[in-house]
């Protein structure tokens, strides 16, 4: 088994919980690819390992389909003769036969595959935890699955659940520092430059990380996963939304799709796609929310710290805007094998879209950029990308990244992913921004430069910006 990296926290957090006197059931949810499997197995590597995963709902898979699968896995994992399970109380029966008192982790690997044929299985599941498996205290139960919109519903919003769940687990990418091991692990090293590149594109999702090759250029590996018709993640987007939604996901792929463009606010999404279903839009985002691909972005009043009405939606996943904007459109010719060779950053608009893509990459390490800052979390009242509308009175404005602190400080943040080092054209361009945010009186706006490679001397003798940050520095941060 290849070396574990990252997830620390999470696993102290399942540790801590068996290190108790009692059975305890677990939820880990997270976007396709996202390893929660991988952290169990890790976690269970010195325990009794007992994994069952259901089959995807294709057509005409039925719930005795599902059952005949739990069979032949309890029969490898028993060491016994195949069951014929025709209910699920008696397959759960069958494997409480052979638990043993012993530190055993049982986990349920895509439960909403395994459960969505049969209406009886939550209760069913419900009622082998409350009736057997409390006699078992050195005994852990996950659940968890790629669809976090059905584990949401049917486990932790669920009647049945209530109460009984003692951990959930949101699983999330790999922290850049984190992703940067991940590579060294597997003998890729790349320059600060081509590494955020490639990060950019896959974002810290440890399976796309995984399907790299070593010996390859970081563009050799792109244009293999992404350019060539066998690529892994030519093909990954239509299976992210028929496994999400169980072949319904075409209202969801629209969503991503205008969201692809640029963080926007639920009525220009409803404009766009010249919705009006009352209000199936929102739940649709909050289902996308939930499986981890979009993220909503709350706006605040500067003056009073408060939340206001209006979020804005952005698509938080590094993969699917590259798919939309460069793999899809370029179908036709990945077919024709046209893409040999590819030098990424002649693709139309790269630098540009790059830009994009990094801002998403840090937004979800903020963790790193408030250390960066010298910055405790607990005296920040708002972070966010932050945008100012104009009206009469005042000008439009929009900010990659604002904090606001309990100081009355403002860190203006910038994002730059540029090839070549910035010249004092980023400190006109940051004047402008700070002059048309409008502060309340008595506020501070503080300059703050985030980039990959490099400012000119004159940026640095300015000393305009209160920090210029080499987010290559973030590759090796502390752990």
């Amino acid at each position: 088994m290849k070396k574990f990296i990252g997830r620390a926290y999470e696993l102290k957090q399942l540790a801590d919980l068996q290190s108790g006197s009692q059975a305890r059931l677990v939820v880990i949810k997270g976007r396709r690819r996202i390893g929660k499997s991988r952290l169990v197995q890790e976690f269970a590597k010195d325990k009794i390992f007992l994994s069952f995963s259901g089959i995807a709902p294709i057509d005409k898979v039925s719930a005795q389909d599902q059952r005949d699968t739990f069979a032949l896995q309890v029969s490898k994992a028993t060491n016994t003769p195949v069951q014929t399970f025709t209910d699920w109380a008696h397959a759960f029966d069958y494997l409480t036969q052979h638990l043993t008192k012993n530190p055993t982790v049982i986990l349920f690997d895509e439960i909403s595959w395994m459960g969505s044929c049969d209406p009886t299985f939550i209760p069913k599941l419900k009622n082998w935890w409350d009736l057997y498996l409390q006699d078992f205290p050195k005994l852990m139960v996950v659940f968890c699955g790629s669809v976090s919109t059905w584990i949401e519903s049917n486990i932790i919003n669920s009647t049945a659940f209530f109460g009984r769940i003692s951990l959930y687990v949101e699983l999330s990418e790999l922290a850049i520092n984190e992703a940067c091991d991940f590579l060294k692990n597997a003998g890729i090293a790349y320059s600060v430059y081509d590494t955020f590149k490639l990060l950019s594109i896959t974002g810290g999702v440890p399976w796309y990380l995984e399907q790299l090759a070593q010996g390859q250029t970081v563009d050799e590996n792109i244009t293999r996963l992404c350019f060539q018709q066998s690529g892994m993640l030519v093909q990954e987007f239509d299976r992210i939304f028929y496994d999400l939604f169980f072949g319904k996901g075409d209202i969801y792929t629209k969503i991503i799709r205008v969201l692809a463009d640029g963080m926007c606010d639920l009525p220009y999404i409803k404009k766009t796609l010249n919705y009006s279903d009352g209000g199936m839009m929102s739940h649709y985002l909050k289902e996308l929310m939930i499986s981890g691909y979009v993220d909503q972005h709350y706006t605040w009043s500067i003056k009073t710290g408060k939340t206001s009405r209006q979020q804005l939606y952005r698509l938080s996943d590094n993969y699917l805007r590259f798919y939309l904007k460069y793999i899809e459109p370029s179908k036709d010719k990945i077919k024709r094998g046209v893409f040999k060779q590819l030098a990424v950053n002649n693709l139309p608009g790269f630098d540009s879209m790059m830009g994009f893509q990094v801002e998403t990459l840090l937004l979800r390490n903020r963790p790193l950029l408030l250390q960066a800052l010298n910055l405790d979390p607990t005296t920040v009242v708002a972070d966010n990308p932050y945008i100012q509308k104009p009206t009469e009175r005042k000008k439009g404005c929009q900010i990659d990244y604002l904090i606001q602190t309990r100081t009355n400080n403002l860190f203006v943040c910038e994002f730059k992913f540029q090839r070549r080092a910035l010249d004092t054209g980023i400190i006109d361009d940051m004047k402008d921004k700070i002059a048309r945010l409008a502060r309340p009186k008595n506020y501070g706006a503080v300059p703050v430069l985030f980039h990959v490679s490099g400012v000119s001397d004159a940026v640095h003798d300015s000393g305009y910006f209160y920090k210029v940050v080499d987010i290559g520095d973030f590759l090796e941060a502390p752990r």
